[in-house]
C-alpha cells in the first residue's frame, strides 16, 4: 500500500510538471522561448518537447501499455536529464536546475514505484 500512494504521489506531480511545461513550450511562453535561445536550442523544439511531454503524461496515466509506458520514462529522463547539463553547460545558477531535477527525480520515483500491472512482464 506504500509502495502504491508513493508511486501516484510521485505520479500526479510528475504529470503536472510535463503538463505545465508542455503547455508553455505549446505556446511558446516567451520566458521559455528565451531561455531555449539562451541554451542553443531552435523555437521549434519546444513545440516537439510540448507535445511528446503531453502524449507521455496520457501514456504512463492510462492502465496497460507498459512497453509505451517504459518508452514515456525514458524520454522524460532523457529530455530532463538533456535540460540539467543544458543548464550546466550554459553556466546557468542552481535556482535554473531545480524545475529539471525535480521532474528527473519524480520520473525516477514513479518508474521505480509503478505498479506491477503497469511494467513489462518477463
Amino acid at each position: 500500500m506504500k509502495n502504491k500512494i508513493i508511486y501516484w504521489i510521485a505520479t500526479a506531480w510528475l504529470s503536472l510538471g510535463m503538463v505545465s511545461t508542455g503547455i508553455v513550450q505549446l505556446i511558446q511562453m516567451k520566458e521559455e522561448a528565451d531561455m531555449f535561445v539562451h541554451l542553443g536550442y531552435p523555437a521549434y523544439l519546444m513545440i516537439i518537447l510540448g507535445i511528446w511531454k503531453l502524449l507521455g503524461v496520457i501514456v504512463v496515466l492510462v492502465p496497460k501499455y507498459p512497453l509505451v509506458k517504459e518508452w514515456a520514462y525514458a524520454g522524460f529522463f532523457f529530455t530532463m536529464s538533456g535540460a540539467v547539463f543544458s543548464h550546466f553547460a550554459a553556466g546557468d545558477g542552481a535556482k535554473e536546475y531545480f524545475g529539471p531535477v525535480l521532474l528527473l527525480v519524480l520520473t525516477v520515483v514513479s518508474w521505480y514505484f509503478r505498479p506491477a500491472d503497469r511494467k513489462l512482464q518477463g
